[in-house]
């Protein structure tokens, strides 16, 4: 079972996704990431996107920890459910609606977002099944769309290759968790311009 591990909402018990189709992150490797993200302050009044939300554990972590919004990108109907039950609880502790979520793929939702919405923390948990083309794919969609000083979080299976960085974004570090690995990367130079509020981008399956 999940929880919040600190923040305002910190002890607070996750609802989890019924079935085996999503792989939660775990306690111990979501505590080790948090604390690493700490580190690079980039957590505390972020504009946060977690795409592959699964549970929505890792936006509402970071919801908890002080973000200014969090957009939780899902399209699996169940598990957009419970993003949803799991955002509602952070944003009532909280008092307003920092997060949100999306039902939609993550390849339509990052085409249909505004080409300056920029975010200053994204996670990508795909599925395992996930091939290394359609990751990079992804990957090539979100790069215009990070912000200054923005750190991407990929979590995969230790057994995966690294994914393919784009064209504007640099892997930085790599840390190993048991069958867990995260690639961490930063967006290059030419990314990193104009910073606008992704609040703007219109929602929709």
């Amino acid at each position: 079972m999940s929880r919040i591990i600190a923040g305002a909402a910190g002890g607070t018990t996750l609802v989890s996704v019924p079935g085996s189709l999503t792989r939660p992150t775990t306690d111990r490797v979501k505590e080790a990431l948090f604390s690493r993200l700490d580190a690079f302050e980039v957590v505390a009044d972020a504009r946060v996107l977690d795409l592959y939300a699964g549970s929505g554990s890792l936006g509402v972590e970071s919801a908890s920890r002080g973000a200014e919004s969090v957009d939780l990108v899902e399209f699996d109907a169940r598990a957009s459910e419970v993003c949803q039950r799991n955002a509602d609880l952070v944003n009532t502790v909280a008092r307003r609606k920092v997060v949100s979520v999306h039902r939609s793929k993550v390849e339509s939702f990052l085409d249909r977002t505004i080409e300056a919405a920029r975010w200053d923390l994204v996670f990508l948990d795909p599925p395992y099944p996930l091939e290394e083309p359609a990751l990079a794919e992804v990957l090539a969609r979100l790069a215009p769309h990070l912000a200054e000083g923005a750190v991407v979080v990929v979590e995969r299976s230790s057994r995966t290759p690294e994914p393919t960085w784009p064209d504007g974004m640099e892997r930085f570090a790599e840390r190993k968790y048991g069958e867990t690995k995260l690639w961490f990367a930063e967006p290059g130079v030419e990314a990193a311009d104009e910073d606008v509020d992704p609040a703007a981008e219109p929602d929709g399956i």
